[in-house]
C-alpha cells in the first residue's frame, strides 16, 4: 500500500510537470529558436520580463548550445510531455517507458545547463532555483519508469518463465 500511494505522489507531481512544460514549450520556450512574429507580444514581453528579472543569460544571449536544446525540447520532450498527459490520462501502460524516455532526456539537457550556469558564474541563486526542478524532473521521471517497470515485469511473468532455461529442457 505504501508503495501505491508513493506512484501517486510522484504521478501527481509529473502530471503538474508535463502540463507546465505543455504549454511553456510551444509558447515561451519556442521564442528562443522560432522567429518573435509568431508569437503575440504579451508573451515575448513576458519572456523578457522573466530573462531580466532573474538574469537568465542563456534566454537572453542564446548560446549556440543552448538553442540546439531548445530544439530537442520542442521536437522530442515536448511531444513526449503531451504522450505523458495522454497516457497519464488515459491509463495506458506504455506511460512508464515514454517517462524513461523523456526523463533520459531532460536529466541530460538539464546537466548541461546546470553546467554551464555553475561554471559561468554568471548565474544567482534565484536563477538556478529555475532551472534545478527541471533536473529533478528529470531524476524523477526515470525513477518512475524503472520503479513501475521492475514490478510489472516481475508480477506479470508466467509460471514456465520463472523456470530457467535448462532445468525446462530436462522436463521435455
Amino acid at each position: 500500500m505504501g508503495m501505491s500511494v508513493f506512484l501517486k505522489l510522484i504521478d501527481f507531481i509529473l502530471f503538474f510537470f508535463f502540463l507546465v512544460i505543455a504549454v511553456a514549450a510551444p509558447l515561451i520556450d519556442a521564442q528562443t529558436c522560432l522567429p518573435l512574429t509568431f508569437f503575440p507580444d504579451f508573451l515575448i514581453n513576458l519572456k523578457q520580463w522573466y530573462g531580466h528579472h532573474y538574469g537568465d543569460y542563456l534566454i537572453i544571449e542564446k548560446p549556440h548550445f543552448f538553442v540546439g536544446l531548445v530544439w530537442l525540447e520542442l521536437l522530442f520532450q515536448w511531444p513526449l510531455s503531451l504522450l505523458n498527459l495522454y497516457a497519464f490520462l488515459a491509463s495506458k501502460s506504455w506511460f512508464n517507458t515514454t517517462c524513461l524516455i523523456y526523463g533520459s532526456s531532460a536529466l541530460t539537457s538539464m546537466v548541461a545547463i546546470l553546467a554551464e550556469l555553475l561554471g559561468s558564474g554568471k548565474a544567482s541563486d534565484d536563477l538556478l532555483m529555475m532551472y534545478s526542478p527541471f533536473l529533478g524532473l528529470g531524476v524523477l521521471c526515470i525513477l518512475r519508469g524503472l520503479i513501475q517497470n521492475s514490478s510489472k515485469t516481475s508480477g506479470s511473468r508466467s509460471k514456465s518463465s520463472r523456470i530457467p532455461a535448462l532445468a525446462r529442457k530436462k522436463k521435455a
